[in-house]
């Protein structure tokens, strides 16, 4: 029999490199970083803070050029902004003049087309936030607001959907409530997620696998795939098995950033 051949990635980083030009010199935010997200597969992003965690995901959804290397979407070379990637900041951006409803309708209104009413009103159930409508961002707290850049988000249909980081103004209980809304929702209509996030036990919890950076210049050092079965409770958490996936993958970051540090001062001190 012939060996069956491998699905090719959905989402796929080949020899990724960015470097921004700065009045104080050039900055390398990222250097051959190469990596494969699978359709329907939740991946999560961790690493020492400057790692170039943001700048590998806002390279992913076309709004941010490389210095070289590629993205490619289904096979296809990313060059800008492209509707079947959707994007959740790190704050919700909402328009403060416009209610939840016209928020959005936002971006069909630059698109020039119709949003799937039936979909969006799908949506606002599943994220709690039927009724809401004609709220305004002032009007709703922190939590709601991000569920509404969800449903903007999810709202254009994606195949791939980007969060940068989209939890950690959030209180604990609220983040533990949307972490476990993002499963509910892919389970519900799953889509390929690329999660970027500084809590390990946040990317345990959310992702397939656990692609863990290295200290500036980002590059791939280690990926961790997640073995527990969906749906997730927070319960499992607390189990020996977290505890220690969580505890390796601290210590990559960690002797990652001492690795870095050694390096720092090796070259500071020729």
């Amino acid at each position: 029999m012939k060996a069956q051949k491998a699905a090719s990635p959905k989402l796929g980083v080949r020899q990724a490199t960015k470097v921004y030009h700065t009045a104080s010199g050039d900055l390398l935010a990222l250097d051959r970083c190469s990596l494969d997200v699978h359709a329907k597969e939740i991946v999560s992003v961790v690493g020492p803070s400057g790692c170039g965690k943001t700048t590998l995901l806002w390279s992913m959804s076309g709004l941010h050029g490389l210095s070289s290397g590629e993205i490619l979407l289904d096979g296809q070379r990313i060059v800008g902004p492209h509707p079947d990637i959707g994007i959740v900041f790190q704050e919700a951006n909402l328009l403060p003049w416009r209610n939840l409803d016209a928020n959005i309708n936002f971006p069909f209104e630059i698109k020039g087309t119709t949003p799937d009413r039936q979909w969006v009103a799908h949506l606002l159930r599943r994220v709690g936030l039927e009724g809401f409508g004609g709220k305004f961002p002032r009007e709703l707290s922190g939590g709601m607001q991000q569920r509404a850049a969800i449903v903007r988000a999810l709202s254009l249909k994606p195949s791939v959907l980007l969060m940068d980081e989209p939890f950690g103004a959030l209180d604990t209980f609220t983040r533990d409530e949307m972490n476990r809304l993002v499963e509910e929702i892919w389970l519900d209509a799953p889509t390929t997620i690329v999660f970027i996030t500084h809590s390990i036990e946040e990317a345990i919890f959310l992702s397939d696998r656990v692609v863990v950076l290295s200290p500036r210049p980002g590059r791939v050092a280690k990926e961790y795939r997640v073995p527990f079965a969906r749906p997730r409770s927070m319960e499992i958490m607390a189990t020996k098995e977290v505890f220690d996936l969580t505890n390796a993958i601290k210590m990559d970051i960690v002797g990652g950033r001492a690795q870095a540090q050694l390096r720092q001062l090796a070259e500071t001190s020729n």
